[in-house]
């Protein structure tokens, strides 16, 4: 299964553009979402991924740094994907160099 996910990553332009993941990224992805465990939108606890606010693209460096990331979900939970909406503008090739105020500004307008 995680390789059809690779290939879906590719097509949507989720994939890194040359630069090769640490080699703790995985373990250190799923302790912060442990740390992390819900959408900071929605507040889903499903189907979660971790977001680089500056993206790894543009600073390798800050891959493994906890102040860089987010969680959010792609369970459409309230008919949005949060990650692809807010984290890339609805286009997995874009970045959203406000996506902690917008996430801020999501979770308001959602709340009930």
């Amino acid at each position: 299964m995680k390789f059809f996910d690779r290939i879906l990553d590719r097509i949507q332009g989720k994939a890194t553009k040359g630069q090769k993941r640490a080699d703790g990224w995985l373990d250190f992805r799923d302790a912060y979402v442990r740390d992390n465990p819900c959408c900071v939108i929605c507040g889903a606890r499903k189907k979660l991924q971790v977001h680089h606010i500056v993206p790894f693209h543009i600073a390798p460096d800050l891959e493994l740094d906890p102040t860089n990331l987010i969680t959010l979900c792609v369970n459409k939970k309230h008919g949005i994907n949060c990650h692809l909406l807010v984290g890339h503008l609805g286009n997995y090739r874009k970045t959203n160099p406000n996506v902690v105020l917008d996430a801020m500004m999501w979770k308001y307008k959602l709340q009930d």
